[in-house]
């Protein structure tokens, strides 16, 4: 009886601990959409958040320090991500402030609409800045430092446009479809030193990059057409599977891309 009474005090103890209690996570491009959802769940699930931003800083502000009252220390820290310099001084607040950093979210992105033949050389050039190198800088300098601190995990959100045409958009899908590579060649170079890389793609997500989208009845339409599921999806449920990867719910998970898209890179009709 004794040892029923310990087996069930241990699985009530091992459900109520959360994912990530005593996480350092910092996630970019926080401050609104899918950012700020993935700081608020890291948050209540026992993560310090650095929350970056760009624009929106009322908002990153107030989130972290919400976050700090309710859950674990948080801080809002300015950056572009497309700078190393910033990307630098932010990485080096985090270690100031919390020592280490566990975990990082690629969030940060920018997206316009040009066609083809039209695209501006400065709309090309600030698109992969932001959506490209961002990444890569910031995984290359919280890489150094999850190596050095044995490990952690890399989370960047990528697109269904990183397999999935989108014309009119062109520069966009050519930034995401160059981050699937970049997740997968960063996920062998890392996993020596106990980093794992992986993307999430999400689809039509209520965020304010798409709030165009929302009040256009017709192409609201068209997605519950599109979409298997029927319904544009939430940034929470893009949430929870940032959750899960930077979890070790997924310790043997690397190189992955995960749809968050409710079926639509899937969608075909017969014939």
């Amino acid at each position: 009886m004794k040892r029923i009474v310990e087996w069930e005090f241990r699985s009530e103890v091992s459900r109520l601990a959360k994912d990530l209690e005593g996480k350092v996570a910092l996630v970019t491009g926080a401050g609104s959409g899918i950012g700020h959802a993935i700081a608020q769940r890291f948050g209540r699930e026992g993560a310090s958040v650095v929350v970056n931003y760009f624009g929106y800083e009322h908002e990153a502000e107030q989130l972290a320090s919400e976050l700090s009252k309710s859950c674990e220390r948080s801080i809002a820290v300015q950056a572009d991500v497309s700078k190393s310099t910033d990307v630098r001084r932010m990485v080096e607040q985090a270690v100031k402030e919390f020592g280490r950093i566990d975990v990082l979210v690629n969030n940060a992105g920018i997206e316009s609409s040009h066609p083809f033949l039209d695209i501006p050389d400065a709309v090309w050039d600030k698109t992969l800045a932001v959506d490209l190198r961002g990444p890569f800088i910031c995984a290359q300098a919280c890489g150094r430092v999850m190596r050095d601190h044995g490990g952690g995990s890399i989370v960047n959100i990528s697109s269904i446009h990183e397999d999935y045409p989108f014309p009119g958009f062109t520069h966009y899908c050519a930034a995401k479809g160059g981050l699937r590579m970049l997740m997968r060649n960063a996920a062998l170079e890392l996993a020596p030193y106990k980093i794992r890389v992986n993307n999430i793609a999400p689809g039509a997500i209520v965020t304010p990059i798409n709030e165009a989208t929302l009040h256009d009845p017709e192409k609201l339409m068209a997605i519950k057409h599109i979409v298997p599921l029927g319904r544009m999806g939430n940034p929470d449920e893009v949430a929870q599977v940032a959750l899960f990867l930077a979890s070790d719910r997924s310790s043997y998970v690397t190189g992955s891309t995960y749809y968050v898209d409710g079926g639509l890179v899937r969608y075909a009709q017969a014939i």
